[in-house]
Order: C-alpha cells, then structure tokens, then sequence
C-alpha cells in the first residue's frame, strides 16, 4: 500500500478541510498515480470532493466510524480490518502501489503503518493550516529514497520526493 500527500514544510497538508494550496503539476501528479487504482480516504475528504462524490475512474473505498455512513458509488469501511478483509476477498489483484491512501489527517496516521512507500508534494512554504501528515523526515522506520527536482508554478517551490520504509 502506497499514500500521496501535499504537505509544506511543517508538514502541514490541511485548512479547515481545504488544500493549502492547489498546484495543477501537483494535481495532475495525483491524478496518475491514482488513476485506475483504489483509494482508501475519510467522509471528510470526500465531503471535499465535487459533489461530495468519489472520485473517478477509482475504486473508492472510504473509512468512517459510523455504521450508518453509505456512500454512492464507493464502498464503506469502519476499520484496517474491515478494510483489509474488503481488499482481500473484493479486489485480490489490487496490490501494492495499487492502494492508496489519500487522506485526510486521521486516515493518513490510522494507515501510515500499513503504507510502505510515500509519494509526498513537499511545498517549500509555511501555511496556517489545521492538519498534518506525520513527518517521515523524523520516523526512523522512513528514509527519503528520491527527492524530485524543484519546479515552480504561480510562485509555488515544490518537488516530488518518494519515501520508502525501511523497517517491516
């Protein structure tokens, strides 16, 4: 299992539900390497969404702790092992780097631990913000395997870095 984030330097990815900022590079970034896979998210996130819908050409698979919760078009989990028995028994071809795990705060640190890569947008700002993805920079069990070049866009500094775990 994989995740993808955008996170400035604190390692701050959220404000009040929203993006800190939206970069198309990183975006589009997103888009494929998310495309025709699944993504696992939170109901916040996906209120987020357009619509508050799934997003396409996904499978998506949303984790919440109420047992009322439906979502149209994507599948409802209330726990990692609901979730993995859901991958297991559902979509047994969908493995490694086919999973994502796409947010937000909770979710990221609620799966982290099931994740061995990180495809993080690192901003090189500081924003207010009010969510954090957890920073691999100081877990031990993380190491840095790419750190992408830097790019610009609407006077943005960002790069693409790819994070590997280290420890089982």
């Amino acid at each position: 299992m994989k995740t993808i984030a955008a996170a400035d330097r604190n390692w701050a990815i959220g404000k009040d539900g929203h993006l800190l900022v939206h970069i198309s590079p990183d975006l589009k970034n997103f888009r494929k390497e998310t495309e025709g896979k699944i993504v696992i998210l939170g109901r916040k996130t996906l209120a987020t969404f357009p619509g508050g819908r799934p997003l396409k050409n996904r499978i998506n698979i949303i984790l919440s702790r109420n047992p009322d919760y439906t979502v149209d078009g994507g599948y409802v989990v209330h726990s990692k092992e609901e979730l993995q028995e859901l991958l297991e028994t559902e979509f047994p071809q969908y493995r490694g780097d086919d999973v994502v795990v796409i947010g937000g705060e909770s979710i990221y640190r609620h799966l982290l631990p099931l994740c061995d890569t990180a495809v993080i947008t690192r901003i090189e700002e500081t924003f207010e913000a009010d969510a954090w993805f957890p920073d691999l920079d100081q877990d031990p069990e993380w190491i840095r395997a790419m750190r992408g070049e830097d790019m610009e866009w609407e006077g943005h500094i960002f790069h693409f870095d790819r994070y590997e775990r280290v420890k089982p």
